[in-house]
């Protein structure tokens, strides 16, 4: 089992909403056509890069959570990941627990927003 397919049976049995992408024009043909909230994105991925797909996936949507999940633990891309909107970047080797506590984080943050525009209060 790729670490690709860990991840959609990990996040899946936790009620998540899942789509696995092999490749970086995989993940954009996701993003485009089904809107994610959150995103896991590795460094090293088939064809184009996650950086690369990082700066794609941010010109399709703002708003999307990208978390960087990678085992790439240079500086600089590190940096140029945040330049480019990623919310988060963990290095493997990972702990589970913690990947879960950082994305259930990121989608209470988000279950907040929408509950914030729809009451019209203050801008989270």
């Amino acid at each position: 089992m790729g670490i690709d397919s860990f991840f959609y049976e990990f996040f899946t049995v936790r009620n998540y909403k899942v789509f696995n992408a092999a490749s970086g024009k995989e993940a954009i043909k996701i993003v485009e056509k089904e809107r994610p909230r959150i995103i896991l994105l590795d460094i090293n991925m088939r064809g184009m890069n996650g950086i690369e797909t990082l700066e794609k996936i941010r010109q399709i949507d703002k708003e999307a959570v990208i978390i960087m999940v990678t085992g790439v633990k240079d500086e600089d891309t590190m940096k140029r990941a945040k330049e480019l909107g990623a919310d988060d970047y963990i290095t493997k080797p990972l702990s589970l627990e913690y990947l879960d506590k950082v994305v259930l984080l990121k989608f209470m943050n988000l279950q907040l927003k929408d509950l914030n525009k729809e009451i019209g209060g203050f801008n989270a």
